[in-house]
């Protein structure tokens, strides 16, 4: 089973290469992927306050640190109903590879909340 804090690392480095992906590269290649700049970047901004608190989190140590690594699973959550929500608000204009991008990052945020709460459960 990770550890916390690997779970912590894991999640702040999966955060900031979404953070990329969502607000440089996908908003360079807009047409190939069809969604919307604006939704882009709304999105790209959790990635970004996840990233800091998974940072806070390793800097401070809390000793209820189950209690913490269940709080960005829930955030990571959330995160995967607001994706799909607003991908379906713009499922027009959404290509395939926005969906292909879409889905896959959803089901890799989706895993590691899962395990985050496992952990967090048991921590």
């Amino acid at each position: 089973m990770l550890k916390p804090k690997t779970l912590f690392v894991l999640d702040a480095i999966g955060a900031l290469v979404s953070a990329f992906l969502l607000g440089v590269v996908l908003v360079q290649y807009q047409a190939v992927f069809g969604i919307p700049i604006h939704v882009l970047h709304i999105l790209a901004v959790f990635p970004c306050l996840f990233a800091m608190y998974d940072v806070g989190c390793l800097i401070a140590k809390p000793t209820n640190i189950g209690a913490y690594l269940k709080g960005i699973a829930f955030m990571n959550l959330g995160y995967v109903v607001l994706s799909l929500s607003l991908a379906f608000i713009h499922q027009d204009a959404i290509t395939l590879f926005g969906w292909m991008y879409l889905f896959g990052e959803v089901a890799i945020v989706s895993l590691v909340a899962m395990v985050e709460l496992r952990v967090g459960f048991t921590a």
